[in-house]
């Protein structure tokens, strides 16, 4: 397991910022115990011994308390980087202390070459590939979770939690100190853990499981206390035994962190819009809470949430027809995230190839945009329903983690105005889009014989109160009513533990008006409205839709041989994106992914892993939807760069969502690959280039990107992402247009209206780019600059329509039957008028010009100071600005001048959190 630390104005601000600051090595007093060798009794690899202090040790890295020298030394280090099992190549001493309050860590990290030390100042949880030391503890000794707490040699301080034996996520930030030194010997690390971070069971004596982990960034060594070999697919459950704590109470904690902020929105005003004049203020105050039930259980709540640091998501041109899923960054929700996992135990590896999100719980929904229709001349839609507050229950009742959740999101209303001209009425009002809502989860993990086995359960409910007015009865007609979801999962080691069979199962069940349930079943997800389904087709009188999803995996866990199958399904009528995530519904699925690690260096290889698989996916009514093949390989060489490569066969098939509710056409598959090479992440310079495409008769693309980093001082990292792709779609969907004169209805049954299904030869290019800067004056201060400069223009040319059911065949209007025409309008907007059928009885028909060329330029600036443990003060500058228009084609002068004659949209907000605690 590797730790991982893991336009804003004019482009100028960027580079002022950019200056070199050193980070300066500071004296240290090393005791001479330091220099003692190791104790025997309590130090073992297996075990090892926590000693009490006599006084709680100050926090300054100096490690010249007395204490320090009274307690047992643990050396023994072994590498698991780049020299399995080899010892350490610096002699490493820790040592631990106790009180009734914290644990206390020492380390002494000598190196024969104290000027070599890589020491880089980040952000929190972001070690810049620094040198770096952490301890990881688990309180429970129940060999699946727990917690790290490090720092690396600058200071910076890195933290998070662990689950399922392996998983590590760091977006937890506890409230502990660290401290880090360097001297002529080396370095030093100290840490105080206060035990209200943590969660253990009552005992005279604890027990709880153990490890270190040192990292010397020149060497890329990577040295543990316990080394879990490269080729287990496991981490915590190899940890030693941590004992001597005797006589401390778990202690219950309380923590209240009060905010108060004030925000100031500069957008673009329009003539005539009485909601856009330019300018908006706010101020708000609310509080997140933590409070422990018992030892084992915290409850956790928020009282009118902010989430104003957080930063922009990327801008995205999306074709599909499907939602994006984008990444959770509220702080509220990413913290303990991991509780609520589901599906995946026993096992931190979970393979899909063409399979489905199983995401039982997406917190996005939470708080989401208003769903509810908005019309008139003018608007204002809120961008997001009030979150009154959120309540979580985290932790142990006996043997059993559990998770429970309940939010409540408050009516959200947007304004409108029409009329005005002509001697018109002005109306004007506001109108209900999105009702009361409560969102509540509960999740509860049973574990048996030391993480062996597994048994749990995970359900969801949404409940919506409508109000009763007309209003209300327009938004019950979008919005379903009810929606709830629950499952089960369990996993079992077998045979000799060197495999895991694991699986779930979860069921759904929504309900609402007949329209609303029709509005779903015709949705994305679902497609039941095709005119050729056989099982579950469109029910116009349904008042509900329900339905179940499984999925079975074998995954082989130990030894370099890698083997993993799986098999799943999820029947058309599955919906739990109320408060989850599911792309699509209607799904038979099955891989198997077979794969071969290579962890000893030999000849220019550091380590090497190749693998390969054969995937297969259907839908309920028996077609075969996807097929394919799928290799890749994975090299580190001596110099720890790498190279990545993977190829991707699809063959041909069928596509019941290419039409977008129409009926079944023709995939032809192709060949996509890609290839990534990464330089050594030690280095001040660096970053990685990858380059991909396809090729097919349906598809073909090129794309090209690089990730580039450059520190050109201790505390400042810049980095630049540029990418670029083109693709030519030679069916992209463009609309459905209804005719009683169609010829596609025949084959499909009889069961439908007739249409036609309109597509089109698509050119598209996007161009891109990430741009970020960290500036870190203190371990505790600093400020980060995000920019994303996005281009991307799509040309819709060779018109035509589907020609049969179950194929790839177009009629192209004007080659292959009938006639197009395009006329433009006085202000440049092009319509097309097509003439189906020539001289046949079709009617002609019109629609808007297609092409776009959209560009944008958003991103924030965040500065943050941590001026005491968990108390911080940010302020946030976020600035947006972006601009289209019905053109195709790949130009760079006229949007970047348009974009830049618009006036860009600016939020200011000003946040101060204070930490209270015991």
């Amino acid at each position: 397991m590797r730790l991982h630390y893991a336009a804003l104005g004019p482009l100028a601000l960027l580079l002022a910022l950019a200056g070199p600051a050193a980070v300066r090595a500071q004296p240290v007093v090393v005791p001479p115990a330091e220099a003692a060798p190791p104790a025997s009794d309590g130090t073992t690899g297996a075990t090892l011994r926590a000693v009490r202090a006599s006084a709680s040790p100050r926090i300054d890295g100096r490690l010249d308390e007395p204490g320090w020298a009274a307690a047992a030394a643990v050396e023994g280090f072994r590498q698991r980087e780049p020299h399995e099992g080899a010892p350490v190549s610096q002699r490493t001493v820790v040592r631990v202390l106790y009180d009734d309050a914290a644990l206390y860590v020492g380390a002494r990290l000598f190196d024969t070459a104290p000027d070599s030390i890589i020491a880089r100042l980040g952000r929190r949880d972001d070690d810049g590939g620094s040198d770096g030391f952490a301890i990881f503890l688990d309180p429970f000794l129940d060999r699946r979770s727990g917690y790290f707490f490090g720092i690396n040699a600058a200071g910076t301080l890195v933290d998070g939690t662990m689950s399922n034996d392996g998983n590590d996520d760091d977006s937890w930030d506890g409230v502990w100190e660290g401290k880090a030194l360097r001297d002529g010997e080396g370095w030093t690390a100290e840490l105080r853990i206060p035990y209200s971070q943590l969660r253990f069971r009552r005992a005279d004596e604890q027990r709880w499981g153990v490890n270190f982990v040192r990292n010397i960034a020149r060497k890329g060594e990577e040295a543990f206390l316990r080394v879990v070999p490269s080729s287990e697919n496991v981490f915590v459950s190899y940890f030693a035994d941590l004992t001597g704590i005797e006589r401390i109470t778990p202690p219950r904690g309380f923590e209240a962190v009060p905010y108060v902020t004030s925000r100031a929105d500069f957008t673009r005003a329009e003539a005539g819009n009485p909601f856009r004049d330019g300018t908006a203020m706010h101020v708000e105050a609310g509080a997140d809470l933590k409070f422990g039930v018992t030892p084992n259980l915290t409850l956790s709540a928020t009282v009118n949430p902010d989430f104003g640091q957080v930063e922009v998501d990327p801008a995205v041109v999306n074709l599909s027809g499907f939602e994006v899923f984008f990444p959770e960054r509220r702080p509220f929700f990413v913290e303990g995230s991991s509780n609520y996992g589901f599906g995946g135990g026993g096992s931190n590896r979970d393979i899909g190839l063409n399979w489905v999100n199983n995401d039982l719980f997406y917190t996005r929904r939470i708080g989401r945009s208003p769903q509810g229709e908005l019309s008139g001349d003018y608007t204002d839609r809120p961008d997001a329903a009030r979150i009154l507050g959120a309540a979580k229950l985290t932790g142990r009742v006996g043997a059993t983690n559990v998770g429970v959740l309940s939010s409540v999101t408050n009516r959200t209303f947007g304004r409108y105005q029409s009329g005005g001209e002509g001697g018109e009425p002005v109306v004007r009002g506001r109108r209900e889009i999105e009702p009361l809502t409560h969102y509540g989860v509960v999740r509860a993990l049973r574990e048996f014989g030391a993480g062996r086995q597994g048994l749990g359960f995970m359900a969801t409910a949404v409940n919506r109160g409508f109000s009763a007015n007309a209003d209300s009865d327009a938004l019950r007609a979008q919005i379903n009513g009810q929606a709830y979801a629950g499952g089960v999962d369990a996993w079992t080691q077998v045979l000799g533990g060197n495999f895991v069979l694991k699986g779930f199962v979860a069921g759904s069940h929504v309900r609402g008006t007949p329209v609303q349930i029709r509005r779903l079943q015709r949705s994305s997800v679902h497609f039941l409205q095709r005119p050729d389904r056989r099982v579950m087709p469109l029910d116009t009188a349904r008042t509900s839709l329900s339905g179940y999803m499984t999925r079975v995996a074998l995954d082989k866990i130990r030894g370099d041989f890698f083997l993993n199958v799986a098999f799943g399904a999820v029947t058309p009528g599955y919906d739990i994106n109320d408060v989850g995530f599911l792309g699509r519904a209607d799904v038979v699925n099955a891989h198997v992914f077979v794969g071969q690690f290579f962890p000893k260096p030999v000849g220019i290889f550091q380590r090497r892993w190749m693998g390969a698989a054969v995937f297969g996916t259907g839908d309920y009514d028996g077609d075969r939807t996807g097929t394919g093949a799928f290799v890749r390989a994975e090299n580190t060489f001596r110099n720890f760069w790498e190279v990545n490569a993977n190829v991707n066969v699809a063959f041909p098939a069928y596509d019941p969502t290419l039409t977008r509710g129409g009926p079944v056409a023709r995939s032809l598959g192709g060949v996509n690959f890609e290839v990534d090479v990464e330089t050594d992440s030690r280095r001040a310079w660096g970053g990685e280039v990858e380059v991909g495409g396809s090729a097919g008769p349906a598809r073909r693309s090129r794309r090209a990107s690089a990730s580039l980093r450059w520190q050109p001082g201790a505390n400042v990292s810049v980095s630049v992402g540029p990418e670029v792709s083109h693709g030519v779609n030679e069916a992209q969907y463009v609309r459905r247009v209804d005719d009683a004169f169609a010829a596609l209805a025949a084959p499909t049954g009889g069961r439908a209206a007739r249409a036609r299904y309109v597509f089109a030869e698509l050119d598209e290019w996007e161009v891109a780019s990430d741009i970020r800067l960290n500036w870190t004056f203190t371990p505790t201060m600093s400020v980060q600059l995000f920019a994303q400069p996005l281009l991307a223009s799509g040309r819709f040319r060779r018109f035509g329509e589907l020609a049969r059911a179950r194929s790839f065949d177009f009629t192209r209007y004007g080659e292959d039957a009938g006639a197009i025409a395009s006329t433009d309008d006085e202000d440049g907007e092009r319509t097309y008028t097509v003439d189906p059928d020539g001289a046949g009885p079709a009617p002609a028909f019109s629609f808007d010009n297609p092409d776009f060329r959209f560009v944008s330029l958003r991103g924030n600036a965040v500065f943050r100071w941590e001026y005491r443990p968990g108390s911080t003060l940010f302020f946030v500058w976020t600035q947006q600005a972006e601009d289209e228009e019905n053109a195709g084609g790949l130009a760079f002068a006229r949007p970047v001048r348009r974009l830049f004659d618009r006036r860009p949209d600016n939020v200011f907000a000003l946040k101060l959190t204070y930490w209270l605690g015991r």
